[in-house]
């Protein structure tokens, strides 16, 4: 049985890092890239030099080409079974009514959580298109891609439009050769630093905030792990014969 390697963003932490660990531990190679360290991934002896991490700063665009193709270079394909690219990397802010959202930080966010995954799609598309092994792009959604909230305009936009993105590569990619499975996942509300950003504003910049620490309170929020195995379980087509 080949091989099976994953290209993850956002692994510092919260879903990217539990999703590195679980795909890890039963025997995958994983490709973190991430702004900052991975420092329990990295030092690891655990993972057998299994897990490699890219310091990148996915609010970055110009350079996203090269970074997939080192990235790519050092996957041996001829010997993968699978290879999938997990956008999961996010970010929530600005969380503030979008009056009081600079250009600065709009663009931002928006590179990060929409134009950086579907600039990473097109070039891993691109640069596997060759290959016969199974290939699955997995982009990380939200609740906020459907339901308009106050103060969320720019995360909300940024789901609603990664999830009419993985609708439109979907349809491209039928009846190719070898299509791309690619799917949107939305974890739900999940304990993770967004979370706790959101909790942290006042009522007059995110009217929502009390919800989210009532949710918080109420236990009700889902662990990164149950989160990560769940997406691997939808995402384990990938790894059938």
């Amino acid at each position: 049985m080949g091989q099976r390697y994953f290209i993850i963003t956002g692994t510092s932490k919260g879903i990217g890092k539990q999703l590195a660990e679980l795909l890890l531990a039963r025997g995958d190679w994983v490709y973190g890239i991430s702004r900052g360290h991975s420092h329990e991934l990295e030092s690891s002896e655990e993972w057998s030099g299994r897990y490699h991490h890219v310091q990148y700063d996915l609010a970055d665009l110009t350079g996203i080409d090269d970074m997939v193709t080192r990235v790519l270079d050092e996957i041996p394909s001829q010997e993968a079974d699978c290879i999938g690219l997990i956008n999961n990397a996010a970010m929530l802010e600005p969380l503030r009514p979008i009056d009081q959202c600079s250009a600065a930080e709009i663009s931002r966010s928006l590179n990060i959580s929409l134009a950086a995954p579907m600039i990473l799609s097109s070039f891993f598309i691109q640069h596997t298109n060759h290959l016969s092994a199974r290939r699955k792009i997995v982009n990380v959604s939200s609740g906020s891609a459907s339901y308009p909230a106050p103060s969320m305009a720019v995360y909300g936009t940024s789901k609603a439009g990664l999830n009419m993105f993985t609708q439109c590569v979907a349809l491209e990619q039928t009846g190719q050769q070898n299509p791309v499975e690619i799917i949107a996942f939305d974890p739900g509300m999940v304990d993770t630093e967004l979370q706790a950003v959101a909790r942290g504003k006042s009522t007059e910049e995110f009217a929502l905030a009390g919800m989210f620490n009532q949710v918080y309170e109420a236990g009700q929020l889902r662990s990164p792990r149950d989160v990560a195995i769940q997406l691997i379980e939808r995402m384990d087509g990938c790894n059938q014969p």
